[in-house]
Parts: structure tokens; sequence; C-alpha cells
């Protein structure tokens, strides 16, 4: 990739993963960051000229920032350049993107993952704003290229999607820390009898509730589908609770229901839930770590 390109919140963690990513591609890639006096919501002379010189442009910042320079940025770009968001909610951006010029690409990318985990194995959500191009199709294939798995959705499936694999885990995961909260029970005590599905579940709350406030409020707060997913999961305590209220008979349904959600990948995630428990086993034990599929280990 014989590139020029921008990224917008370069030093930031997801910015860093895309100079990364271009730099070895063999991109010239200008990073500008608020924490040097950049602002892409208000590009001066020499940001500006560098956006226009840019292929690929990397809003790499919070929705509030992205859609501010949204119109700045692209009123810069050169004709076939691709500009690309970063977000974690599609829906808005996209609404906005509705009114800027046709003659530049726009590609909204999601890492699903934590960016210190890099892109091998990895899933990124990919909306193709404006019906693609070449400049897209390249840095989709560059994704590819580094070993990410890359989805293509649409804006609102994607918000969608995000609300239930993202708010409602952590939602879960959360509703799980204050529910111990309120027991008559230790961590100390947990961890000493904890069977590995609890073993889990805390590991879950510790990489949560020991991350960053600002990811985690974002994920509950900025998607308009986070509240209906958080109902969803009140929604299933009740049914749970009805179902054991009711007798064997009715709980043993809800399994079958539950399996029916799970569909023809219940052995698969079956067997990917055996390794977990198997390396959780070997590490307690002090042995080697048995290796975990790659296909379904991206945490939250």
């Amino acid at each position: 990739m014989t590139t020029r390109c921008v990224v917008a919140g370069g030093a930031g963690a997801v910015g860093t993963l895309f100079v990364e990513l271009l730099t070895a591609a063999g991109a010239e890639v200008h990073v500008a960051d608020s924490s040097a006096g950049a602002d892409i919501t208000a590009p001066d002379a020499l940001l500006a000229a560098e956006l226009a010189m840019a292929d690929v442009v990397v809003l790499a910042v919070p929705e509030t920032v992205a859609l501010q320079a949204l119109g700045p940025v692209t009123a810069t770009l050169s004709p076939g350049a691709l500009l690309v968001d970063t977000l974690s909610v599609k829906s808005r951006y996209a609404a906005a993107a509705d009114a800027v010029r046709s003659d530049v690409e726009l590609l909204g990318l999601n890492p699903m993952f934590a960016p210190s985990l890099g892109f091998p194995d990895r899933p990124v959500a990919a909306v193709e704003l404006n019906g693609g191009g070449p400049r897209t199709e390249e840095l989709l294939n560059l994704l590819t290229g580094a070993g990410a798995r890359v989805v293509r959705v649409t804006a609102d499936r994607h918000d969608r999607l995000a609300a239930a694999t993202q708010a409602l885990t952590h939602a879960a995961v959360l509703s799980f820390g204050a529910a111990l909260a309120e027991l008559d029970v230790t961590v100390d005590e947990l961890a000493a009898l904890a069977p590995p599905p609890h073993a889990t579940l805390l590991a879950l709350l510790a990489r949560i509730a020991g991350g960053t406030p600002e990811v985690y409020w974002d994920v509950q707060s900025a998607n308009p589908f986070a509240e209906t997913a958080r109902d969803a999961l009140r929604a299933g305590t009740a049914t749970l609770a009805a179902a054991v209220g009711a007798g064997e008979a009715e709980f043993t349904d809800l399994l079958s229901a539950l399996r029916a959600v799970l569909g023809d990948r219940l052995p698969e995630y079956g067997a990917f839930c055996a390794q977990m428990f198997q390396a959780q086993q070997l590490r307690s034990a002090g042995q080697s770590e048995v290796p975990v599929s790659t296909a379904r280990r991206d945490t939250t």
C-alpha cells in the first residue's frame, strides 16, 4: 500500500491500532491528535493540507467529535478519498453522512475487541455507508490480510448486534457483580470454591470493573438499542424465576428453548466452553495452558 493516510486520534488505543496497520502496509501516515494540538473538527492550514492529500482518513475519535468533524473533513478531501470512522455506534453517524458529498467513500469500522489484542482472529464490523468503492475494498482486504474477520453489516444492524454482543453481555456481568455484593459472601470464599462457570464470570467482572469506566459507560449509554437489551435481561431473569417457581417441567422447557436459541451452534459453543474450563484447570494446577480455539476467544 503506497497510500497517504491521516489518523485523527492516532495517539489513542484504537488510533494506534490503525496507525500500526497502515504503516506496516507501507502507507505514509500522519497522526493528528488533540494531545498534540490538532483539532479535526476545525482543521488548521497544515492539517487541511494533509487531509487534501490523503487517500484514507481514519476518525478514531469519540462520536461527538466524529459528528462535528464529518462536514469539515469531507469538504477538504479529494474526490475518491476514503473516510473511515471507528465508532461503536453507527446509526447516528450514518444518518449524518447522508448529507455529505457522494464522491468520497465512507466506511464505518468497529473492532469488536480491546485494541491491545490486535487484529488476528478478531472480528471487525464493516459498514459501507455510501456503497463502498476501491479504497474501501483495499482497506477491508488489508484487514483480512492482517488476520481480522471482517463482517459486513448495515448501520442499523450493527447497532442492534452491538447491543446484544456488548451492551447485553456487559450488563449481565455487571448485574452478576451487583448481585454478589448483596450476598453474604467474600471473594476469597468464592475463589476457594468457585466452579469453572463462576470463576469465568468473576474473571469477566474483573476485566470490566478494572477497565476504563468511560468505555463501558459508552457501551451502555450511547447505543440506541442498549436499553432494549437491558430490558430483555430483566425479562430473562423474570422468565427464569417463573420457570423455577412453576416446577421442574417448566424449567426443562426453558432449557429446551435456550438450546433452540443456539441452534446448530450448540455443539460448537459447548466444545469451546469445555476448552476454556480445561485451560482453567491446567492453569490452576500450574501446567502449560492448552490452546483455546481462536474461533470464539474474543473478549469484552
